[in-house]
């Protein structure tokens, strides 16, 4: 999408009460496409009316008739080009531009139409009122239907009547020279059409700015419990996430929404279930849970800290493979969480570079926070349903997750945690394969390459052993707990990334960030995705 349009793009989000930039496009989009939609078929009836008519009453078809089917003909190739040509979602993505050039194409359009054919079918008075109303019809749908400003509406209204104006002056000279017969003189009826036109696009602008007014209003007030929605910042398989405030502490947060009508018995069972385990934990690199509650709408949800940094997915993709300091500082604070988490009796079992969070807090850089316990598990006492299934993402899965997963423990997060360190070390998964099945039977049989081999920098021997231990196939053969883990990580020798490197790079990052243009979706990195879990049974 061109730069041009991103302050436009925020104007629009801001006035429809939209979520994102992309957001606000794609909602115009999906609106413009109804519009074209509506008037495509409401010209259709209007087209097939009149031939109806005039072939059970041939005397009075205009002379230009054919000519007028022509014209209708046309314009209707052209709106139902637009329509399914361009505007349906499985024809991509249009940008801002392109979409206000289609607003004015369809709304003037349609006028130049009817401004041509009422001259045309001079012989019948009826012609000439009823392109008059047909266009009021256009203007006042895309008062209803497309989203859009006072100020464009009185603009686009206003242009789509002026070749209706000029259909009016001719058929006013065609009556003063005896061509044609009005009802009314041909000055009156210029005068009279000019009036109608103007309580047309009066009638349309007011009621464009009271629907999108109250639009944005609507979203403004959508509240959970004591939060205030503001923009949609995440969604996949468990819900969608927002960005929020308290509407008491003004506090920044992120609330997490499951929708009754969209979730099963099953995927409720397991939200609430998250919540409850989630809040149990309050290790500062677990993501922090507030609140908890179920909106008169049916949704449950429950609030957690927003944060507004980084996943290790995306910094590698930014930057490539961590130096080994760095890594074995985020290490570290993982294990401090799975910790806490493994003597509570759970288990995580999806630990995964989009589920670690690297922010600031409180003035510290490189802070990690786990989140996502969609899949948490309690070790004591059998969980329904969940232990019949595979459950993880395949790159991260330890082998007796794929072959028992009824006996797994806390070794399948620190499988997974020397997992996303091999990945934070070489910038490459341990095992690839063309399917999931594939990537999954590696798990079990194949030996990982040493990340000394893969990297392109130099790996320090210590946490080359630390990473390959936490990948042996037997969970005996790991680390015992996520704490001995954290011990033999301090034992690393590291002097390549120290407080100083952390704040140099987040003063970079936030550079990067505040020149790209916004979105919330894009910026503020929140993981929920399940997409690429495996759950054969």
């Amino acid at each position: 999408m061109a730069d041009r349009d991103t302050p436009r793009l925020t104007r629009a989000r801001l006035a429809w009460g939209a979520g994102s930039d992309e957001e606000a496009r794609a909602y115009l989009q999906e609106r413009l496409a109804v519009f074209s939609k509506a008037l495509f078929w409401s010209f259709v009836a209007l087209v097939v009316f009149l031939f109806a008519m005039y072939t059970t009453y041939p005397s009075i078809k205009p002379h230009n008739q054919q000519l007028i089917y022509g014209t209708a003909t046309l314009a209707l190739a052209i709106l139902a080009f637009v329509w399914r040509g361009i505007l349906l979602p499985t024809r991509g993505k249009r940008s801002l531009e392109t979409l206000y050039r289609i607003d004015l194409l369809i709304t003037i359009g349609s006028g130049v139409t009817f401004g041509i054919v009422a001259p045309l079918a001079y012989e019948l008075q009826a012609a000439a009122y009823t392109c008059l109303l047909y266009e009021s019809f256009v203007v006042f749908t895309r008062a209803l239907l497309v989203p859009s400003s006072q100020r464009r509406t009185l603009v686009v209204s206003s242009l789509a009547f002026v070749p209706i104006l000029i259909g009016s002056v001719v058929l006013a000279v065609l009556t003063e020279m005896k061509i044609s017969t009005l009802e009314v003189p041909g000055p009156a009826f210029v005068v009279g059409d000019v009036l109608y036109n103007a309580v047309a696009v009066l009638l349309a602008t007011t009621g464009s700015r009271i629907i999108y007014t109250l639009r944005g209003q609507v979203t403004e007030a959508k509240q959970l419990g004591q939060y205030t929605l503001e923009a949609k910042i995440g969604e996949g398989g468990m819900g969608t996430v927002y960005r929020a405030k308290h509407g008491l502490l003004r506090r920044e947060t992120a609330i997490k929404v499951v929708q009754r009508e969209k979730a099963g018995a099953d995927a409720l069972v397991r939200f609430e279930r998250e919540v409850q385990l989630l809040s149990q934990l309050t290790h500062p690199n677990t993501v922090a849970v507030f609140d908890y509650g179920r909106s008169l709408g049916g949704e449950v949800y429950y609030a957690m800290e927003l944060l507004d940094g980084v996943d290790l997915q995306r910094l590698v993709q930014l930057d490539g493979p961590q130096a080994p300091g760095r890594v074995v500082k985020i290490l570290s604070q993982v294990c401090g969480a799975l910790q806490e988490a493994h003597e509570r009796g759970l288990i995580h079992r999806d630990i995964k570079p989009a589920n670690i969070i690297l922010c600031e807090r409180g003035g510290a850089p490189d802070v990690a926070k786990v989140v996502d316990f969609g899949l948490v598990q309690e070790i004591k006492g059998a969980v329904p349903d969940l232990s019949k299934h595979v459950l993880g993402t395949p790159a991260y899965l330890a082998p007796e997750n794929i072959t028992d997963p009824s006996t797994v423990g806390p070794a399948v997060d620190l499988y997974a945690l020397g997992a996303v360190g091999y990945f934070l070390l070489t910038g490459q998964l341990v095992f690839t394969g063309k399917t999931n099945g594939e990537i999954a039977l590696k798990h079990v049989t194949d030996k990982p390459r040493p990340p000394s081999e893969v990297a392109q920098s130099k790996i320090p021997e210590l946490l080359e052993a630390v990473i390959l231990k936490c990948l042996e196939k037997q969970p005996g053969d790991r680390y015992a707990s996520a704490a001995t883990l954290a011990e033999a990580l301090e034992t690393v020798s590291t002097a390549d990334w120290d407080r100083e490197c952390a704040r140099t790079w987040w003063t970079a990052y936030r550079k990067r960030q505040a020149a790209t243009p916004r979105t919330d979706v894009a910026t503020v990195t929140l993981q929920i995705d399940v997409g690429d879990r495996l759950t054969p049974s």
